[in-house]
């Protein structure tokens, strides 16, 4: 990745401990990391190929921003939980962000570095400088595994220009706090047609 296109890195780090007054019973910790670049594309027009400049940036911020997961979390084999997300400034495209996340040149670095095996859930927008994203988590080995669906928000003041991408990754160490919604696994078998006798709220 070309050094002259990172602006700064961003990392944000929440733990809960109570909830409802009373302490979780699996303290987690999420972290988002956020690097905020130079939009490549900005002032190019309607760019029809993106890959060069994918290929050239995209695996360096997936290194740079799994480091400072694995970091705030104490180690790769602490992050439970991943997703990603880019925020595109007002002259860039909703595919630019999308060019620098969805392709193999960050997922696949990505879920390598962290030892995962899922697909990555993400969240992209176009937002002004200050507004906040909300970043999605899941299992990085067991996409279905409910309890650890979860959100973490980012919002960093000044980012992104106009002419800036935002990319960001995000970890957490554990489940949402107090988890007990279930899973497929134990799921009752439901239809449609088993819900006709139970009373609709509308």
């Amino acid at each position: 990745m070309a050094e002259a296109l990172l602006r700064k890195v961003v990392t944000v780090t929440d733990e809960l401990l109570l909830e409802l007054g009373r302490p979780v019973a699996v303290p987690v910790r999420r972290v988002a990391a956020a690097a905020v670049i130079h939009n490549p594309w900005a002032g190019g027009g309607l760019v029809a190929d993106l890959g060069p400049e994918v290929e050239r940036i995209a695996p360096g911020l997936a290194r740079l921003l799994t480091g400072r997961i694995s970091e705030a979390l104490g180690g790769v084999d602490r992050i439970e939980s991943f997703g990603k997300a880019a925020i595109v400034g007002l002259d860039g495209e909703i595919e630019h962000g999308g060019a620098l996340i969805h392709t193999p040149f960050f997922g696949n670095v990505f879920r390598e570095l962290t030892e995962g095996t899922s697909i990555i859930v993400f969240s992209d927008d176009r937002l002004p400088a200050g507004e906040p994203l909300t970043v999605p988590l899941w299992h990085k080995t067991a996409a279905a595994t409910r309890s650890h669906y979860q959100t973490c928000q980012i919002r960093i003041p000044d980012a992104p220009r106009p002419d800036e991408i935002v990319v960001i990754a995000a970890g957490a160490s554990g489940p949402r706090p107090n988890a007990r919604i279930g899973d497929r696994a134990t799921d009752p078998l439901i239809r449609l047609a088993d819900l006709d006798d139970l009373e609709t709220v509308t």
